[in-house]
């Protein structure tokens, strides 16, 4: 990876790129292809809001000046007052294998992170889709367990695996302060008696 990958919002332009990536299924790949539905609601919506609201966003991933792809989220409640970012993510062929996708997920977090004030971010995947959970591994996250038949692919239910990372987990390879005190800080001091 010799460029320096950043992500930027949408322009005009990428939307083509998009469009490619979720509707035409030689690029897609395998496990990114869902069927064919009207694509120009990227058009619509980018019109409307430039792909960035409350409840979600996409960002492109660019590498240089090219883009290579792109990072999506969208608000998945987990309790009545409480939600979390789900993400997505779809790269474009000639870079798929390279680490682009993992250091795209890594920096989602890290801007999810800082410009919201989820404690929570997850990703769910196809179970054989290996590429992917190394990817997901690789960015920081935990997986944290199969979801049965949870997607329907290719004629047949899929079953999914999905993979979590908290703010308080950090960024990978960095030691986390705990934000629970120490047992010494806890019960004191020992006492020999």
């Amino acid at each position: 990876m010799d460029d320096q990958l950043r992500l930027r919002p949408v322009a005009e332009e990428d939307l083509a790129v998009i469009e490619r990536l979720i509707g035409d299924p030689e690029i897609a790949g395998e496990h990114s292809w869902h069927g064919w539905f009207d694509v120009r609601s990227w058009r619509r919506r980018w019109a409307e809001t430039g792909l960035l609201t409350d409840d979600g966003g996409a960002l492109m991933v660019v590498g240089s000046a090219e883009p290579l792809g792109y990072v999506s989220w969208r608000r998945q409640p987990t309790a009545r007052t409480s939600y979390c970012w789900n993400i997505g993510i779809g790269m474009l062929p000639k870079v798929r294998g390279l680490g682009y996708g993992t250091e795209a997920q890594r920096l989602l977090v890290d801007y999810l992170f800082a410009h919201t004030q989820v404690n929570r971010v997850e990703a769910v995947t196809e179970s054989t889709n290996t590429a992917e959970q190394w990817a997901l591994s690789k960015a920081g996250f935990t997986r944290e367990g199969v979801l049965r038949g949870y997607a329907f692919r290719d004629g047949e239910w899929r079953d999914g695996v999905i993979y979590s990372v908290l703010r308080e987990d950090g960024k990978p390879g960095q030691e986390v302060p705990s934000l629970r005190p120490s047992r010494r800080e806890r019960t004191g001091p020992r006492r020999d008696g």
